[in-house]
């Protein structure tokens, strides 16, 4: 930091050694994460004595002992920084030895020399939130000339577009490997290793929804001088908050979006000028993406392909060939325009497949990827055959501790390859994978607690005229109550919301015990927590409070397989309970609570014989669904231990 700098003379750090409360975090938060990274810039450049809570845990426990140390320069003021380190935020870390802390500046690259601007200072947890102000010193890696959007660098919704795509990619991988190491709470050594980035095929032009906002001024609700007309409003900025706070940037473009959606932005921006008055409040606007595949003559075809209205914002998009057995090839065009109405109906293709949402449903948000990554998903449902294995992984597997992957247990799983015949879409919203996996499977089934979303699969299985796939709406607690499928044949995919799954959709997934289930999230942090838990399991008698009938009500525990009841207990000792520690609990889960592993009212319980139902994990890849941000989607594959 700038020797040039001032200092805060207010209550920014203690003036001698005494307790600061930590701040609480959610679990696998954007603040846990950053916290973690920063911990491991403390440890490594200025370990701190007397903080509870070793730096890349997570562990928020506090109070920590401060020392007395320099005072921290005034909000607001500009400092003059190194960056150290990229964190799995997006944002670049400096640690500054001068005060023993570290400075969190967005829109950086480890190399920088930047200026930067203080926001707020978290004096228990040693770290300061700033704004980017400019580059004096630009890093290696940085390239702003790949900047394509004048609001980067201001704007919160993109943090890379000056960092090479490749660059982007391996940093998306080591941002999974760190979910594993510090949130899993696995032996390292029980983690295959992380298998490269799957890159997006568009870099720009790929998000199908925009959410552009704008507030009502203050102005607003000041009325005017009595037996006045209302004088005219000005237009408030609409688009997206300013990078770490509240303020609205005004953006009249935004690269990432598709053509249909940037040229509706456009529109949307004058309609609501010219519609200013009518407003009593902020408000929300929709741009989603909707495709009309038009069928005709290849002359109508090139037509069409060299045209493209402005004023509808309809844009074609890609041509291609339908032929049915039989018959001719009909050319077609896929149409994209911007629809704004939240009620109406936006179509999207994937590969063979149509699909059918409300326009303000839930849907990924990168239709160029969708078809790579459900054949991905697809061809990891069933177990792997020895022709699927590549000798990297076999040699992964075979190198992993006896107790979690023995070499037979593989051979086992060569021999079973054909055995999953069933699905069970956990979290199925509108059946993205019910519909691109149904040619797998025997049957399958969707659940999700969301009646609209369950409305919206069936929808789209009667549109691709699927048969024996079907869907059910359950309750959080009775989720998997009426499943039918014998665990021995069935896989599960789960794709839960950011906060991943909680303690109780754990316990019933171990109670069920599928024998292969594939975790598909949007935050590796929470799935790497989810999945540890997975790895761990439970034994009988903490899953007894989870076993259901089909009707939600408590039952005696059920063999999830026929050799359960005489398997030999493999587990690795540093990933599962330790037999002869009577003080060892398992590890916590998303809500922070514990397996309680109480028994139901009126029933006796299971004697715990050792037995445990767990699971080693086969497999993590990365998926860049969002490029020139932060984020990274990871699919993990888990097989049911033997």
């Amino acid at each position: 930091m700038s020797a040039s700098t001032k200092k805060d003379p207010g209550s920014n750090r203690p003036t001698k050694k005494q307790k600061i409360k930590a701040k609480k975090v959610q679990s696998g938060s954007h603040e846990e994460v950053l916290l973690v990274d920063v911990k491991e810039i403390l440890r490594i450049k200025s370990p701190l004595e007397g903080c509870k809570g070793a730096a890349g845990t997570g562990s928020q426990d506090g109070p920590w002992t401060v020392d007395p140390a320099p005072q921290l320069p005034e909000k607001w003021h500009e400092i003059e920084l190194d960056i150290d380190k990229l964190s799995s935020t997006g944002d670049g870390l400096a640690y500054d030895s001068s005060s023993g802390h570290v400075f969190v500046v967005p829109f950086s690259l480890p190399g920088d020399r930047v200026v930067a601007k203080v926001v707020q200072h978290f004096p228990a947890e040693r770290y300061t939130n700033t704004d980017f102000v400019r580059v004096l010193k630009p890093s290696a890696q940085r390239d702003d000339a790949l900047v394509r959007c004048q609001y980067f660098g201001a704007c919160s919704g993109c943090q890379f577009q000056m960092l090479d795509y490749k660059k982007q990619l391996e940093h998306k991988k080591e941002v999974v490997e760190k979910a594993y190491l510090n949130f899993s709470d696995l032996d390292p050594k029980v983690v295959p290793g992380v298998e490269e980035t799957f890159a997006s095929p568009l870099q720009y032009g790929y998000r199908t929804k925009l959410t552009p906002h704008f507030s009502a001024p203050r102005s607003w609700s000041k009325p005017g001088p009595a037996g006045t007309k209302a004088a005219a409003r000005d237009v408030p900025p609409i688009g997206y908050t300013r990078k770490g706070s509240r303020q609205m940037l005004d953006i009249e473009d935004c690269p990432i979006g598709t053509e249909p959606l940037r040229i509706g932005l456009k529109r949307e921006r004058q309609r609501v000028a010219r519609e200013i008055d009518q407003y009593k409040r902020g408000a929300t606007i929709l741009l989603r993406e909707s495709t009309e595949k038009v069928f005709q003559s290849s002359s109508d075809r090139e037509n069409i392909s060299s045209s493209g209205d402005a004023q509808t914002d309809a844009v074609p998009s890609m041509s291609g060939t339908v032929r049915q057995e039989g018959q001719e090839g009909v050319e077609y065009v896929l149409k994209k325009s911007c629809i704004t109405d939240h009620k109406a109906i936006a179509t999207e293709y994937i590969g063979p497949f149509t699909f059918q949402n409300t326009a303000n449903s839930f849907f990924q948000n990168n239709n160029s990827i969708l078809e790579d990554f459900t054949n991905y998903v697809r061809s990891h449902a069933l177990l792997p055959t020895p022709e699927s294995v590549p000798p990297s992984a076999a040699a992964n597997v075979t190198e992993r501790e006896s107790s979690l992957a023995p070499q037979s247990d593989l051979q086992q799983n060569h021999e079973e390859a054909n055995q999953i015949k069933y699905l069970v879409d956990a979290y199925c919203g509108s059946g993205l994978f019910s519909v691109t996996l149904s040619s797998v499977f025997k049957a399958s089934i969707g659940v999700d607690i969301d009646q609209r979303s369950i409305e919206a699969a069936a929808t789209n299985v009667r549109l691709n005229k699927i048969e024996g796939t079907k869907f059910q709406a359950a309750d959080a607690p009775h989720i998997f109550a009426s499943i039918e499928f014998p665990p021995d044949e069935t896989v599960i995919i789960i794709d839960p919301p950011r906060k991943g799954c909680d303690e109780s959709f754990l316990g019933q997934l171990l109670a069920y015990g599928p024998k292969r289930i594939v975790y598909v999230s949007c935050n590796v942090h929470t799935q790497a927590r989810d999945v540890g838990v997975l790895v761990r399991g439970m034994t009988e008698d903490q899953l007894q409070v989870y076993r259901q009938d089909s009707y939600g009500r408590p039952t005696a525990a059920v063999s999830t397989s026929s050799k359960s009841a005489d398997r030999e207990v493999k587990h690795d000792a540093a990933a599962a309970t330790t037999e002869n520690d009577p003080d060892h609990t398992p590890s916590a889960d998303a809500g922070g609570h514990m397996p309680t592993g109480q028994k139901p009212e009126g029933q006796e319980p299971i004697p715990d014989t050792g037995a445990r139902t767990s699971y080693t994990i086969e497999s993590i890849k990365p998926f860049d669904f969002f490029p020139q941000t932060a984020h990274v989607e990871g699919v993990a594959v888990l097989n049911r231990r033997a």
